[in-house]
Formats: structure tokens, sequence, C-alpha cells
């Protein structure tokens, strides 16, 4: 599967449109983390703890995507999005949405 955040896939000819397809996850990060996280605000540095559970938000979101578009029979997406947002009580869920055009290339 072919991804791209383009609306083309450069010196391919895009055959057919599938339609937009999809991905979403979310997740509720941990009061372990949360308190770690705090922690390093105070003192400065990354949050390796909330960049791991970013990222797996967005690998299981845009795995999802490739699932739909593979279902409609597509060989790419293009023009894929990613959004991030939190979401719940005290923002403690991360939202992660992606979206894109499934097409045959």
């Amino acid at each position: 599967m072919i991804l791209s955040t383009t609306p083309q896939i450069e010196g391919r000819t895009i055959r057919e449109y599938k339609g937009v397809v999809t991905g979403e996850t979310i997740i509720g990060a941990n009061f372990v983390k949360d308190f770690f996280a705090g922690i390093r605000d105070i003192v400065g540095g990354r949050s390796g703890s909330y960049e791991k559970v970013l990222r797996e938000a967005k690998d299981t979101s845009m795995e999802e995507m490739m699932q739909r578009a593979e279902e409609l029979g597509a060989n790419a997406i293009v023009g894929i999005d990613i959004d991030y947002e939190t979401i719940g009580a005290n923002n403690s869920m991360l939202m992660v949405a992606t979206s894109g055009t499934a097409v045959v290339i």
C-alpha cells in the first residue's frame, strides 16, 4: 500500500478513485504517565511515554485506514490527513483520526 499526504503519486497515474477512507483511535493515558510527564514539564525534557502512546495511536489509526482501503480494492491512499485531539474529562483521552482517498494506481 502506497501512502501519501500529497494528492498524487509522482510518476504514477491514478486509474480509479475508490472513495474516502478513515481510521480512528482513542487511547487513554494512565495516571503514572501523567505523573512522570508532569515532572518532565517542571524540569524540562521530552515525555517519552507520551510520545510512545502518540506513535501507537497514529500507527493504529493508519493501519485501520489501510485495511478499509484494501477492502475497497485500492493499492494506495493519497491526500492523507492526520488529526490529533484530546477529549474526555480533563482531556484524559487522546484521539487520532486519519483520512485519505483510496485509489488504484
